[in-house]
């Protein structure tokens, strides 16, 4: 399998509070530093993670989500993740990480949970 890079932005939400990470490719090892160094700069109470363009995520892409989380909660924040496909989401569920962190199917979703 070729190795394909990694993409993120981030964005405010509807509220100043909540920042919308938007991440496209594969959340594995090989291109998830450049992530936490972003997601390390800038807190937020709310962090919405986009993982719609995400094909797929290993653990490595795992622990950045819930590090994030774990973080978070520690700061009186939340995380929510939106749009995951059946694959990433099978991680979740396997993991049962989908028992902790709140999964919704879109960013509007997830905006409401705000």
């Amino acid at each position: 399998m070729q190795w394909e890079p990694l993409t993120f932005e981030t964005s405010r939400g509807a509220s100043e509070s909540v920042r919308i990470v938007r991440i496209a490719g594969p959340l594995v090892l090989q291109n998830i530093f450049e992530l936490q160094n972003e997601l390390a700069k800038e807190s937020a109470s709310v962090t919405i993670f986009d993982l719609t363009a995400v094909p797929y995520m290993d653990s490595a892409g795992m622990g950045v989500i819930t590090n994030h989380y774990v973080s978070a909660m520690r700061h009186g924040g939340k995380v929510i993740v939106a749009g995951t496909n059946g694959r990433v989401l099978e991680v979740f569920k396997i993991t049962r990480v989908d028992t902790v962190i709140p999964m919704v199917a879109s960013i509007a979703e997830a905006e409401a949970l705000a």
